[in-house]
């Protein structure tokens, strides 16, 4: 049983490889505006270890950083990063008592990092502690910093046997309401960005953590995904076909993104090989990037997912509706649905009262722009005029809403005052 799900791991990161191996080395990642300085074909340096995310990045640079610990319903421990407040705090606006709460939600392959990655002038997380917020960093079950359960070990299979379906259910409503009651039971502003989108749909259409929201930013919301443009997501999805493997018995997931950081180490090391092209392959060809940002984020990615999780959004790029796991048969999905199909996440039930800014550009091929219209068409279309917002960059692909240099000015400074009209 284990070589199967071997196989099905070493089908999909050959899949991987074919891409990044064919695509072009001279292509500078941000074709329309020539926006990468540094020479494209030095590989970056490398890192001898791991990101800390307290140490490393927000103290580094002067900023105070605490790190909680947050357990969920079904037992994994989490690691909750705190920025109370600016780096200076004679300059910082308010106090803890009366700065608003707010918590970023990271995307697939990353965990909380990939908020302060560039400096304290271009990061999110650094820009919005300046800002008078309170902020707080989530990760994931299964990142490197949320790789504790009070009964499992990362090494037993069961450790990952879950998709963003139990994220949605778990992880978010635990670290929201640890945020919520530690801020002085406070309702949070939200950001969430790829799948940190995802679940707060999910949860929102099923009427959850109202209580707990005050405000939601969707930045490269994903949801439907049928029509994305991401060759290497078709391809991937097309691979799991064998998840049929796991319909026929399997329940071993193993990480894969371990796996897949040590492929893409290999292939980074080539100096005829440019690493931005696999942010291309991936998820669009980002316009605003810069050599020393996307290095950080290389080197900090890809964290490590389950099995299933990647089968759960591949059975999403086959499908029109955004739904639960699918088990593969009438019988198991009966035993956990009580109903021969996983049900639907129905999005346009989401109540129309919650202020929501959702923003997305016209080169993301994950979050592509008909599936994002989709979305839109059902959450606008009943929603309060004054508690939606949209907005389009129409050169921006997925990782320019994170990591790019002009983000804060075309991303985060409407955000804040998004925050503050609400």
């Amino acid at each position: 049983m284990i070589l199967h799900n071997s196989m099905a791991t070493s089908l999909f990161l050959m899949s991987l490889l074919m891409l990044f191996l064919d695509s072009n080395p001279c292509t500078a990642l941000s074709w329309r505006n020539n926006s990468l300085v540094d020479d494209i074909g030095i590989p970056c340096p490398v890192s001898p270890h791991p990101f800390t995310m307290c140490k490393s990045e927000a103290e580094a640079y002067g900023y105070p950083c605490e790190d909680h610990k947050v357990t969920t319903e079904d037992g994994y421990i989490l690691s909750l990063k705190r920025i109370p407040h600016g780096h200076d705090t004679d300059n910082s606006t308010g106090d803890q008592k009366t700065r608003q709460p707010i918590l970023l939600f990271h995307g697939l392959f990353v965990d909380g990092v990939s908020w302060l990655l560039g400096t304290p002038e271009q990061s999110l997380g650094f820009i919005l502690a300046d800002g008078g917020f309170d902020v707080w960093l989530a990760n994931t079950r299964g990142t490197n910093t949320s790789r504790k359960h009070t009964s499992l070990s990362p090494k037993d299979p069961a450790f990952w046997d879950w998709s963003w379906d139990q994220i949605a259910e778990y992880d978010l409503p635990a670290v929201l309401e640890f945020v919520y009651h530690h801020t002085g039971r406070q309702k949070v502003h939200y950001i969430g960005h790829s799948l940190g989108t995802l679940i707060i749909l999910a949860a929102f259409s099923e009427h959850k953590l109202l209580h707990l929201v005050r405000s939601a930013v969707l930045l490269c919301p994903i949801a439907y995904l049928s029509r994305t443009r991401s060759d290497l997501t078709r391809l991937a999805a097309q691979m799991f076909l064998a998840e049929a493997v796991y319909r026929i018995g399997i329940h071993e997931f193993n990480p894969v993104g371990k796996v897949a950081a040590q492929l893409l180490a290999k292939v980074c090391g080539d100096p005829k090989i440019d690493c931005h092209d696999v942010f291309s392959a991936l998820a669009g060809p980002d316009c605003c990037l810069n050599k020393s940002t996307t290095c950080a984020f290389m080197l900090h990615a890809p964290q490590p997912t389950s099995m299933r999780n990647l089968i759960h959004l591949s059975q999403m790029v086959r499908s029109e509706g955004v739904r639960r796991y699918d088990y593969g048969n009438a019988k198991e999905n009966m035993k956990h649905y009580k109903q021969p199909h996983p049900p639907l996440y129905n999005l346009s039930s989401i109540p129309t009262h919650v202020p929501m800014l959702l923003t997305h550009g016209g080169q993301d091929f994950l979050g592509d722009v008909p599936d994002t219209r989709h979305l839109l068409k059902t959450l606008v279309r009943n929603h309060d005029s004054d508690n939606i917002e949209v907005q389009y960059l129409p050169d921006y692909a997925h990782a320019d809403f994170v990591i790019a240099y002009n983000a804060p000015r075309l991303v985060y400074e409407p955000m804040v005052d998004f925050f503050q009209r609400h």
